[in-house]
């Protein structure tokens, strides 16, 4: 065990001191033992005890946990500081900017106990509010998160998007006259993209020659037909090398996974070679299969029987649903989300969905404060009419499956989203009843984010999915896809399943703010990998057939 990681061990222990309130005289003596071990003049782990509490600083209590460390991996009073703390908080520990302090007040006050929680705290524009924080400190919170999360090797979509695109067209403007494709998982707008696949005409040797030269790539592997590079962001690429008259091809079996080209092979073993995709598939006896469908679920069948879905696009969505504003926890006010939507994205209507009053953290609201809100959207609807703010709530299902407002405020909504936001430590059977109770509560219009994960960082509590569905179907419910990067969430590996029992689905970014309603088009890339087409989406009706369809289930509330 080297020097440094033994003054690591100790650093920890004085920062879980510091978190805990102890003796604030141990605990500068912990950093400073830290520092001093960190600069010893010879290996501790070569060191006899005597010889380490000689050193300055060290001392024969340091100098004995030391000889601890380095025997069995750790010391009394670090292991007892570290089973008192969750693993998420611990985990914050090594968020850069982030000290005890700041964790103590994100932990205790404002509830959060993982690292993923916190981002989507920072992106909900939470931290703000508390002692401490403020706009520039949850900025830099937020980008140390995301490299943090970046180191790990994984990337949401979202984020690969926006590092990919710069890369390709540089790319495409250093070898002018070839061809370049994304493709595998990334072409497949899969969730959580782990390597950046490119196919390319261009020379092996060439490529490897301008990625040699450029500072912000590292090589990694070459090989005959392919080659794999590293960026600033570590996120890491595959090259494919093929040929301009087997491109179709290899960009057909480079972008379906595995269990598709499978599907394919039962079909004709050796796929044929065309000039487009669609040739290919046409070859095969199959209809077009869309990139994002071709992850070995239905899609094959689909093709062969001729009843591919006609997949939902950006362009089918009418307006959007569960957003949130300054009455919660939003960074923009009700006008200016709805003004948004209205002239820059050209929506019909918008439906507002601040927090409940459970949801203290995130400045739920009272029925006072809902009521001064209707108000404004009445005012407002009478401003920007046709456009249309549809009133609707985020009410907190709370842990016996209830909403947190009675029927007669529930009542006044034109829609409820009921959403967990709490005790997230559920086995299945108590969270799918949880959500189930909720489903069953007559004023539940949208089940929403249904596992209540955070991609890369929450696995979501367990649900059996089957009876969630089940539950909605019976009671007309529709799911949420959360659209947000984070969670995407009813995951698309459900969706068909859902479709099949006949419920509706809804693309809803959870916007906190006006940036944040881009993200439905994260919504639409799962909502495609879920076979959903636009007349089972909720927010793809026109204002009037939604308004109709709020005003039936109303309706059928009060027989």
């Amino acid at each position: 065990m080297e020097n440094k990681a033994i003054a690591k061990a100790f650093k920890l222990c004085s920062q879980l001191m510091e978190l805990f309130n102890q003796n604030p005289f141990r605990t500068k003596a912990m950093a400073s033992a830290s520092f001093k071990l960190d600069k010893l003049p010879f290996p501790a782990v070569d060191a006899t005890l005597e010889q380490l509490s000689e050193q300055p600083g060290i001392g024969k209590s340091t100098a004995e946990k030391v000889i601890s460390l380095i025997q069995t991996g750790s010391f009394a009073e670090l292991d007892q500081l570290i089973a008192q703390t969750p693993a998420g908080v611990l985990d914050m520990l090594g968020i850069k900017g982030l000290g005890p302090k700041k964790i103590q007040i994100i932990w205790n006050d404002l509830g959060i106990e993982t690292v993923g929680e916190l981002l989507y705290a920072c992106n909900e524009n939470r931290l703000v509010e508390a002692k401490g924080f403020g706009l520039k400190t949850q900025e830099e919170i937020r980008k140390a998160i995301e490299f943090a999360n970046a180191a790990q090797g994984l990337f949401l979509y979202a984020k690969a998007e926006k590092i990919a695109q710069p890369v390709l067209l540089a790319l495409e403007a250093a070898f002018p006259g070839e061809k370049w494709e994304f493709t595998g998982e990334f072409r497949r707008k899969c969730e959580i993209i782990s390597s950046l696949d490119i196919l390319t005409t261009a020379s092996v040797t060439d490529v490897a020659a301008y990625l040699a030269e450029n500072e912000d790539y590292s090589i990694l592997e070459e090989f005959d037909a392919s080659l794999q590079f590293t960026d600033s962001f570590s996120l890491k690429y595959q090259l494919i090398f093929s040929s301009p008259a087997t491109f179709a091809q290899d960009l057909l079996l480079s972008t379906g996974s595995e269990a598709h080209i499978t599907q394919l092979r039962a079909i004709q073993p050796d796929i044929p070679n065309a000039e487009s995709e669609e040739a290919i598939y046409q070859a095969l006896g199959l209809d077009f299969i869309a990139p994002e469908l071709r992850e070995g679920q239905q899609e094959v069948a689909w093709a062969q029987a001729h009843t591919l879905p006609a997949l939902i696009k950006y362009e089918d969505l009418k307006g959007t649903l569960h957003n949130h504003s300054t009455y919660s926890d939003g960074v923009h006010s009700l006008e200016q989300m709805a003004n948004y939507c209205k002239n820059e994205l050209g929506l019909g209507y918008f439906g507002i969905c601040d927090h409940s009053k459970t949801a203290v953290y995130a400045s739920g609201l009272s029925v006072e404060r809902l009521e001064a809100q209707w108000q404004e959207i009445d005012q407002l609807n009478a401003k920007l009419a046709p456009f249309k703010i549809f009133k609707g709530i985020e009410s907190d299902i709370l842990g016996d499956g209830s909403l947190d407002y009675p029927a007669a405020v529930l009542a006044q909504f034109d829609f409820v989203v009921a959403s967990v936001h709490s005790n997230l430590r559920m086995d299945e059977e108590k969270a799918t009843q949880r959500l189930i109770t909720a489903i069953e509560n007559p004023y539940t219009t949208i089940l929403g984010h249904p596992t209540g994960r955070l991609l890369l960082s929450r696995a979501g509590y367990p649900i059996d999915y089957k009876k969630v569905i089940d539950a909605c179907a019976a009671n007309g419910v529709a799911i949420e896809i959360n659209a947000n990067p984070l969670r995407l969430d009813l995951d698309w590996r459900w969706q068909q399943y859902a479709l099949e029992k006949g419920v509706l689905l809804s693309i809803n970014p959870d916007a906190h703010r006006t940036e944040g309603l881009h993200d439905m088009q994260f919504g639409i890339h799962v909502a495609r990998k879920g076979g959903l087409s636009a007349d089972r989406c909720l927010n793809a009706f026109s204002t009037e057939q939604l308004a109709a369809f709020f005003d039936q289930r109303k309706a059928n509330i009060a027989r």
